[in-house]
């Protein structure tokens, strides 16, 4: 069994970035803290078996995206050493407009 390396792109980085800003200007730094850090968490639990979600090659070839706490979207590729967060969508945000074509 291969553990993978776990890796945010910029633009991932960017989009949690954001969502911490929102979930503080909603319900303050601690609440958005301990949410951060459990999708964190989960997204480095991908490190095993990251074969998981649904495929979305008609966005971005080999693109799989899985669900967090149901009002979170992760779309991630894998390959044989890493798993690459390519995006973090909150709330119903349009997943194709996250993604050059």
């Amino acid at each position: 069994m291969t553990q993978r390396t776990v890796i945010f792109t910029a633009a991932a980085e960017r989009q949690v970035e954001r969502l911490y800003d929102y979930i503080s200007a909603q319900g303050g730094d601690m609440r958005a803290d301990n949410y951060l850090n459990r999708l964190i968490q989960y997204c480095e639990g991908l490190a095993l078996f990251p074969e998981r979600g649904h495929r979305r090659d008609d966005i971005l070839t080999g693109l799989r995206i899985i669900g967090f706490e149901r009002r979170t979207t992760i779309a991630f590729t894998i390959t044989a050493t890493t798993v690459l967060i390519e995006g973090v969508f909150y709330g119903g945000q349009n997943l194709e407009d996250g993604f050059p074509t």
